[in-house]
């Protein structure tokens, strides 16, 4: 692949309501590039299903694994892929290192370190819109929250951080 034309893997680490889909639709505006987000695609297919975190954490896993050589193909014909997948875990950013690894995209980590008394003040207002697939409560942010790692330069991802951007 021509190296001027390397296809951009955007990946988004952040914590719930800190802003992920909001940049991942400004760098959506790139050219030659798509975003492929977990939210949508899991409320149309799991929404039901869908009751716990154990719930999501399953849903979740199909869904990367069907996706994958999805993001895959599109990063090796040249196109660019913002992964509104939450890149919250090492687990998580495992996998997305093994689509970097296997289309051989470049790629930047994106690590939106927002407080978490931010994030609940976005997450009320989200959740008073009505606007999301998804209603989180406080208690589940919490919970959720416990499991965040924040990327660590080892991983070998390149990282771009972004400190409580309002």
């Amino acid at each position: 692949m021509n190296t001027e034309n390397q296809a951009m893997l955007h990946i988004l680490c952040g914590k719930i309501a800190s802003g992920k889909s909001t940049l991942a639709r400004e760098l959506a505006k790139q050219p030659v590039t798509v975003v492929v987000s977990e939210d949508p695609w899991l409320s149309a297919l799991f929404k039901e299903q869908m009751r716990t975190i154990a719930d999501y954490v399953r849903c979740s896993a199909t869904l990367r694994s069907a996706i994958s050589p999805h993001v895959v193909s599109l990063l090796s014909a040249g196109v660019s892929v913002v992964l509104d997948f939450p890149a919250n875990t090492v687990a998580n950013r495992q996998w997305m290192m093994d689509i970097i690894r296997e289309s051989g995209a470049d790629h930047r980590l994106h690590f939106l370190n927002v407080t978490d008394d931010e994030c609940l003040s976005r997450l009320h207002v989200r959740n008073q819109s009505g606007t999301h697939d998804f209603a989180v409560t406080d208690e589940q942010f919490a919970l959720i929250s416990r499991h965040f790692a924040e990327p660590q330069a080892e991983e070998g991802f390149t990282i771009i951080q972004y400190d409580n951007e309002k």
